[in-house]
């Protein structure tokens, strides 16, 4: 079964659906850092970098080998905000934003199903309008359309990361085989203890003395909550005063806990994800280790593009379980 991707990235999504049995035909990734990171560790992809605008200028099927048919089209587009210009609520909508380009591809391509990966705010962004127009669009291109957020906790990965996935039927495959259904989670929640044994060496952020004088002062498990009051204070400025739990402020995580969801900067301004024994954050290598990337799977560029790769991936093994899925309502179809 055939998937091509488009916004690859460093490739979290695209190895999961390789796991769960998809041949890859081409892969969109405009970064160019982001790109050598899928030919170094698939030489044999084809991998298109350029900017998705230019690609539909140009036609996806002229960067595509003997394009016969496509099974899939996967990818995770921003979430931006649209003009609702007409009111329709349609394609025209939400020109100027990468979500047009996405749906522009899904109309040439008419692929059987598309995956759709998004950040867990997509439900709620613009009270709710631009999801509702996603949906819309997507129905007029000629796809039924299901969405589920999905927490990767329960799907093999040691992380709390929750993603909405929005998958599509094409409506000749749908009045058939019905609807889609999302993969169930799985009993086991794994923590850090189970996934950071045996980390490869690899590049890694440090903190400043002022933050480590801070976290040194914190327990495995803890947060801001277990300063002394004028040292949370001083450090918090004026966040110490605002409501809300801001339980990711000074935190130090537990080996006996799943991380927090992987940033793509290891030590973002009063959002720590400090090393359980050591006054560090994790390295890359742990990174990818919690966003459940195999240790072989290398990353190009500098650290903080590294970083930035792996925290912007989609984790693999969730990947594996939603494609599965996909791989299964595809088999019935056939």
């Amino acid at each position: 079964m055939t998937t091509l991707e488009l916004f690859a990235g460093a490739g979290g999504l695209a190895l999961g659906l390789e796991k769960a049995g998809f041949e890859t035909i081409g892969l969109v990734e405009n970064n160019k850092f982001a790109s050598q990171t899928l030919k170094k560790n698939r030489p044999n992809w084809n991998v298109i970098n350029e900017d998705i605008e230019k690609v539909v200028q140009n036609g996806i099927k002229n960067y595509l080998n003997n394009f016969k048919y496509l099974d899939l089209l996967s990818g995770g587009y921003p979430c931006q905000s649209f003009s609702y210009a007409g009111k329709k609520l349609g394609l025209d909508d939400t020109r100027g934003t990468l979500f047009y380009f996405y749906a522009e591809i899904l109309k040439e391509l008419q692929p059987k199903i598309f995956l759709a990966e998004n950040v867990k705010g997509l439900v709620s962004h613009d009270q709710g309008l631009t999801l509702k127009t996603m949906i819309n669009v997507f129905e007029d291109v000629g796809y039924k359309v299901s969405y589920r957020v999905l927490n990767s906790l329960n799907y093999g990965v040691a992380q709390k990361r929750e993603r909405i996935f929005i998958i599509g039927i094409r409506d000749d495959i749908y009045k058939q085989k019905g609807e889609f259904i999302f993969p169930e989670p799985l009993k086991k929640i794994l923590t850090l203890k189970d996934v950071l044994q045996n980390v490869p060496d690899s590049l890694c952020g440090t903190y400043s003395d002022k933050k480590k004088d801070v976290l040194k002062l914190v327990p495995a498990g803890g947060c801001w909550r277990d300063l002394p009051d004028e040292v949370a204070k001083d450090y918090m400025g004026g966040s110490y005063h605002l409501g809300g739990g801001k339980t990711g402020i000074a935190r130090k995580l537990s080996w006996d806990e799943p991380a927090l969801t992987v940033l793509c900067s290891p030590s973002q301004k009063q959002t720590e994800r400090c090393h359980p024994d050591e006054l560090r954050p994790f390295s890359v290598r742990e990174n990818a280790r919690i966003q459940s990337f195999p240790d072989g799977w290398d990353f190009v560029g500098s650290i903080s593009e590294q970083y930035k790769q792996v925290g912007n991936a989609v984790p693999v093994e969730l990947a594996k379980h939603v494609g599965l899925k996909i791989k299964e309502y595809l088999e019935k179809y056939e």
